[in-house]
């Protein structure tokens, strides 16, 4: 077949493509390096012949025009699953709206009919000889969201490489238009410089890993000082299957730490759904045949992660009360991030033979005010629960570590102010007693 021959008749300018999108439309961008720049600002210029045009996307890495466009949102309503620095901005002004979702179900609320897609449009890499286009670094939700959605449109990014893996492509046959334009360098995330708790907690955590363990860190400086501390360490022949591949893999690759030699399924493979990191990283996972990106309903599927022996999962989050109730996403009601995979890998390192799931935090912050508040709360009021107090498993904070895995109320309550910040101990044991959860013969 003249797969380029089909390609040119599909080969529109950006501003022909996006006539398609109508008044009332769903329109998805889909994630991360996925997300659309060039139809994004031609749907932009077509501000004022539209209205209520909903749009949908995640881990938004550029400004988006079609938002910055229309602040009183008539004509552009922008929706999130998961809010990147720049979404929770929007969402701070108003601009955003949050749609909470377990990652791992992300891909059936499209195939099941609860998130309807009128118009996809996302970033690829370019067509091969075979007719297929690479969903790249930003697989996750993508076949899934092209798979129902009425109308697709894909935007030939140049610097976009190809990625091996499962549900990672698209055909030409099934693409409605095509756009090409030039693109700049792919957007990067800079490492951010761990701090001296990064450093103690990383401490407990690299004590209980072993050779041959399976990693799934979260992103930031903890997850960096953990993949340094590693690649400084004896530990071996470590695998990695994780939601968002990051620069701290690419270190312990180049540390030789990553063999996936252990690994009981996808063994020499580092699984992943979305990538985001330096170039560095996007270099290494271009046609790698040791690097595989899957769909998120695979890489996040708790029954995948408990065929794997030793899988660790380390990820943090933002406050936790006494009995075990995990908040990962939000400060108050204000909105910061989302309950992303958290949970399905809470449950999958548990599931796993050998298995460990780590939440960690510092103990406290610094307020506005320079009031020093504690992370371990007594109750949530209005905080976004993440992870139920039945998933809470190994805790960490710079005092400490504990488990919480078939603890009483009580005797959670003492291991979790056991790792409090000293400063706000005895008023937590205070609030406990109000709550029915310190017994006497706690230790104070």
């Amino acid at each position: 077949m003249d797969f380029i021959k089909e390609y040119n008749e599909k080969l529109k300018t950006p501003e022909e493509a996006v006539k398609v999108v109508k008044s009332g439309d769903w329109v998805d961008y889909v994630v991360g390096l996925g997300v659309p720049e060039i139809l994004d600002k031609a749907l932009a210029e077509r501000k004022d012949e539209l209205f209520d045009v909903k749009i949908r996307g995640y881990l938004v890495l550029h400004p988006l025009a079609t938002v910055e466009a229309d602040p009183t949102r008539e004509h552009f309503h922008y929706n999130s699953w998961y809010m990147s620095g720049y979404e929770r901005k929007l969402c701070d002004k108003g601009l955003c709206n949050f749609a909470p979702m377990i990652f791992r179900n992300l891909p059936s609320y499209y195939r099941k009919g609860h998130a309807p897609v009128n118009v996809a449009m996302m970033q690829v890499s370019p067509m091969d000889a075979h007719g297929y286009f690479y969903f790249s670094l930003s697989c996750a939700s993508a076949r899934a969201t092209m798979d129902v959605a009425d109308y697709i449109i894909l935007e030939v990014n140049e610097n976009l490489p190809k990625v091996q893996g499962t549900q990672n492509v698209i055909h030409i046959s099934e693409v409605d238009a095509v756009v090409e334009g030039e693109h700049g360098p792919l957007a990067t995330m800079g490492k951010p410089e761990p701090t001296e708790v990064d450093v103690k907690l990383a401490d407990y955590i690299v004590a209980d890993l072993k050779d041959g363990s399976c990693l799934q860190l979260g992103i930031g400086g903890l997850a960096n000082v953990i993949g340094a501390k590693i690649a400084e360490s004896d530990i071996k022949d470590l695998s990695v299957h994780t939601e968002l591949l990051a620069d701290a893999y690419y270190d312990l690759y180049q540390a030789g730490k990553i063999t996936n030699i252990h690994k009981n399924i996808d063994r020499f493979k580092t699984v992943f759904g979305i990538a985001i990191g330096s170039q560095d990283l996007y270099d290494w996972a271009a046609d790698n045949p040791a690097v595989l990106t899957t769909g998120i309903d695979y890489c996040n599927d708790p029954n995948v992660m408990a065929q794997i022996d030793n899988f660790v999962s380390i990820n943090n989050c933002v406050s936790i009360d006494l009995y075990g109730q995990i908040n990962g996403e939000s400060a108050g009601s204000r909105q910061i991030s989302g309950t992303g995979g958290q949970l399905d890998f809470l449950t999958g390192a548990y599931m796993s033979n050998g298995g460990q799931a780590y939440i960690c935090m510092t103990s406290s912050y610094t307020d506005k005010q320079g009031n020093l508040k504690s992370r371990i709360v007594p109750s949530f009021h209005g905080d976004a629960i993440t992870d139920p107090r039945s998933q809470a498993f190994n805790v960490v904070t710079e005092y400490g570590k504990v488990s919480l895995v078939g603890k009483p109320d009580w005797m959670r309550t003492e291991a979790l102010i056991s790792i409090a910040h000293p400063d706000h101990r005895d008023a937590l044991i205070a609030e406990a007693e109000k709550l029915g959860i310190w017994r006497k013969s706690n230790k104070r």
